[in-house]
């Protein structure tokens, strides 16, 4: 068996050698024109880049944003291709939980942007969307609402998830730019064992009940 392994292992130690020595040799063969041309090709793709940070800046990226009305939510769908907006009520403690990774992410992912609306200010498009249960998260692409995170249970289903994880679930959604593995959530076992050795164990949500401000808000008990 240790064998067959190290059999494996120097034959994919082989093939990546072929690869680098093949990328060396076509590096050896360009000609001082193919060079100029690379470079030409990256400055341009950072002049295009540069332009478009700054777009994103001018329409209020990089910040976590109140947005007063429904009508300024729909404004904003048409300047920025993506949008997170999280659908809160001050009242609901795990809002507030929302608003702190939010803040921290759309600092992180400038391409997106990040905003929160108050249901009362919005019944409209609360009961367009099917919001019931606070916090909930629309993620939103070319306009068109393709993803929700309603309350935590995409999260782990406690209040003490990561930051690393919302974004994960948001990468999940094609809302951000995500650099990570999306097949499964960033590791939060070390974090968990963190928690218990303060003697503070993870609060989980329990299903079924929505009423109050220790579990998830349902919108409808108003």
């Amino acid at each position: 068996m240790e064998q067959v392994f190290e059999q494996k292992l120097m034959q994919a130690a082989q093939a990546v050698e072929e690869q680098v020595d093949a990328e060396l040799h076509r590096l050896e063969k360009l000609s001082e024109n193919d060079i100029e041309k690379m470079r030409a090709q990256r400055l341009e793709a950072m002049k295009q880049d540069h332009k478009k940070r700054q777009e994103y800046i001018a329409n209020g990226h990089g910040e976590y944003e109140e947005v007063p009305t429904e009508k300024e939510l729909f404004d904003i769908t048409k300047k920025s291709e993506r949008i997170v907006c999280h659908f809160y009520r001050d009242s609901t403690m795990r809002c507030k939980i929302v608003d702190k990774h939010l803040e921290t992410l759309a600092r992180k992912h400038l391409e997106t942007k990040f905003v929160k609306l108050n249901v009362d200010r919005a019944p409209f498009i609360t009961e367009r969307l099917h919001i019931k249960v606070l916090p909930t998260i629309a993620l939103l692409i070319d306009n068109i609402v393709k993803d929700k995170i309603i309350g935590f249970t995409d999260l782990g289903n406690h209040d003490e998830f990561s930051t690393e994880v919302l974004e994960w679930r948001l990468g999940k959604g094609g809302v951000i730019e995500y650099k990570g593995d999306l097949t499964s959530p960033p590791d939060e076992n070390q974090k968990k064992k963190t928690i218990n050795l303060l003697g503070k164990k993870p609060k989980t949500i329990r299903n079924g009940n929505n009423n109050g401000d220790d579990d998830d808000d349902d919108d409808d008990d108003n």
